[in-house]
């Protein structure tokens, strides 16, 4: 009988082999044994009152099954989708809620381990929100920022702050239908009350309110998180670390920082370096301490202190399985349960941070950034105590590869003309010349219920071989990761001859890793200044570029995709459809969307098809923007990309500029 492969990582697989012979059971264990109810996975299943479940099932049952209220399977099948959306949003947006009440908490002076680290991030938010910052004390603005942001949330009238950083083309199509989001916090709660009993039954009205949610996430939620953790920790730039289960050491106290909540995390790195921790962990036997990450919350102190990743969502049980995890915290969002029980085989704690999120079986120390530094000397603590209680059972990895992450929208742009010329305009004269074909957003989670990562990598190496720069996030940039694919070498050694070229010329890797899953809005803001540069398109809509989720898993995927989409980008998920038992809720998502907002929600389980269809999208953008058509290996000769060593010579040459950046 031939093996079944769970995880397309090597490492991975091999950890899966030892947990099988010690009869450890994992999530691809229970994935394979918990098929998925074919009913509720098409979005055939109404469960939102107790007259209910109704099962619409049957050869007509678009046409001709109801629920006992009289609801159809099109009512449902929206229903159901919109309120994944709402669920996906407030886990982004009060994710962001908590930094927002973090950077008032500095700036008010009662956070006194936290600081301002990005002044020049500060007074660029500012300036998106009218907030003067000229000549005024730091904390201040800070203060100012912090307040106008958590007005986002429970505003309601009026719209969220953000909207005016899109482009005034994509503005107006969200005007013209409806979709403009007023506070993030009454679009959530309308979309939980739409929903329910005897409420909203046009699958078209419900879909539109789930685009104005999402939007409260992309231009809301996400986008007030990310630009909140640039201003306190700093503003990502490239730089070196290391991914896969080999970045554990057998000498030294292994902690593991999980989740995706960066505030712990960040104080755990700053205290981990003191003097008396070090000595704390040689004192238990240790040669010092070794900080590892888990999901999002190892993309943030990736991208920013260099520490290293043992990988996304499917790794996280195969991390304790190591036999050399002392301790991982957790925050919330993308934890399994299964680790409490799973770390009882083992000596690994686990440590529960977060008011929201508990588990029975862990440890529970409440991280409260009023004291944070003491928190996280007691965590860290607590791990070099357990160092002594290390066995010898585990499947050691030793394999580990090398990353180049951290490619904010700032640095990107600073790439391509340096501080005083920092602009869009050498990747637009790429894409307008041939040179770059396109751009695809490769995000979303990691799934254990296809070969974890797999479809990821295979995405990621055919778009760059045809000539595709790929923006990635979240765990799927931790797929790259664990396999090697995050550096400039594969530009080299794999990428297209157009894409090889421009990336030699910026300095970039064909992969870009942006950061975490609420850095997504990083990519719309970088769309955004590819249409206020010109050449391109005007707006967001009908630029040659795709948003691809692989493998994902959670409803955090779907409110991204579907403000990707709302903001004129056409997105393909992989896997089934969570609307496919209604063919008129598919031609919503699909044809209606792309009519109105030039974006698009597609499902394919088959790669090679998401690939074709990924790929057929950017040639049809490039047509109809009536750029040079693509043909590999041949360029158009009119536009000349420099080089940053001549860049530098005009950046030199340049008078001295006033300005944030």
């Amino acid at each position: 009988m031939e093996k079944v492969v769970k995880s397309a990582n090597k490492e991975a697989e091999q950890i899966i082999e030892w947990g099988e012979l010690h009869k450890i059971e994992t999530c691809f264990d229970r994935a394979e044994r918990l098929k998925p109810c074919p009913i509720g996975e098409t979005g055939a299943c109404c469960r939102i009152c107790h007259i209910g479940p109704c099962r619409f099932v049957g050869r007509n049952a678009e046409e001709e099954a109801r629920g006992v209220c009289g609801a159809t399977l099109p009512t449902v099948a929206s229903r159901n989708f919109l309120r994944m959306i709402a669920a996906g949003t407030a886990a982004h947006s009060d994710h962001a809620r908590d930094m927002a009440f973090t950077l008032l908490a500095v700036a008010s002076g009662e956070a006194k381990d936290f600081k301002i680290t990005d002044v020049r991030k500060l007074y660029r938010v500012a300036g998106y929100l009218n907030i003067e910052f000229e000549g005024r004390p730091v904390n201040d603005v800070a203060r100012d920022v912090a307040v106008r942001l958590i007005e986002n949330f429970g505003r309601q009238k009026g719209e969220i702050d953000f909207l005016s950083r899109a482009p005034k083309k994509t503005q107006e199509r969200w005007k013209k239908w409806g979709i403009v989001p007023r506070g993030i916090d009454r679009e959530v709660c309308e979309a939980m009350h739409r929903t329910s009993i005897g409420v909203d039954h046009d699958p078209d009205h419900l879909l539109l309110h789930g685009l104005r949610t999402a939007l409260a996430d992309g231009w809301g939620g996400s986008m007030i998180s990310t630009d909140i953790t640039d201003i306190l920790f700093g503003t990502p730039q490239p730089v070196k670390a290391e991914a896969s289960f080999g970045i554990f050491k057998e000498d030294e106290v292994n902690l593991v920082v999980h989740g995706h909540e960066p505030t712990l995390a960040e104080i755990i790195v700053a205290v981990a370096d003191e003097p008396e921790m070090i000595a704390y962990a040689v004192s238990k036997g240790a040669k010092g301490i070794n900080l590892g990450g888990m999901c999002c919350t190892a993309n943030e102190v990736l991208m920013r202190h260099g520490i290293p990743t043992a990988g996304g969502f499917t790794n996280q049980e195969l991390g304790i399985m190591t036999g050399l995890v002392d301790a991982m915290t957790v925050d919330y969002q993308c934890i399994m349960p299964a680790i409490a029980e799973l770390s009882k085989k083992f000596h690994t704690k686990i440590i529960t941070t977060s008011e929201k999120a508990k588990m029975p079986g862990a440890i529970h120390i409440g991280f409260d950034e009023h004291r944070a530094k003491e928190i996280a000397r007691e965590i860290i603590m607590l791990a070099c105590d357990n160092y002594q209680n290390r066995k010898k059972e585990g499947s050691h990895i030793t394999d580990k590869f090398p990353v180049i992450a951290g490619f904010s929208h700032e640095y990107i742009e600073y790439m391509q003309g340096g501080r005083w010329r920092a602009s869009f305009r050498p990747l637009n004269d790429a894409i307008i010349a041939g040179r770059v074909r396109g751009a695809v957003g490769l995000a979303g989670c990691d799934n254990p219920r296809v070969p974890a990562t797999g479809l990821h990598r295979f995405l990621a190496m055919e778009l760059i071989k045809n000539d595709v720069l790929v923006l990635s996030t979240g765990c799927g940039s931790a797929a790259c990761a664990t396999v090697g694919y995050l550096t400039p070498e594969m530009a080299l050694e794999n990428a297209g001859p157009g894409l090889r070229e421009v990336c030699e010329a910026i300095g970039i890797p064909p992969i870009l890793h942006l950061g975490s899953c609420v850095d997504n809005s990083r990519i719309l803001t970088i769309a955004s200044a590819m249409a206020a540069e010109g050449g391109l398109s005007d707006e967001i809509a009908g630029m040659p570029a795709v948003g691809i989720a692989p493998e994902w898993m959670s409803e955090k995927a779907i409110a991204i995709g579907c403000y990707f989409a709302a903001s004129g980008v056409p997105v393909i998920f992989g896997g089934e459809s969570p609307v496919a038992a209604s063919k008129e809720v598919t031609r919503i998502m699909t044809e209606v969307w792309f009519e109105r907002f030039k974006g698009a929600l597609h499902f394919e389980p088959d790669p090679e098809k998401i690939l074709a269809m990924a790929l057929d999208y950017i040639d049809k953008a490039r047509e109809a923007l009536k750029l040079k058509k693509y043909e590999p290996g041949k360029f158009g000769t009119e536009k000349v990309l420099m080089d940053m060593a001549a860049r530098r010579e005009i950046e030199r040459a340049a008078k001295p500029h006033i300005g944030i950046y």
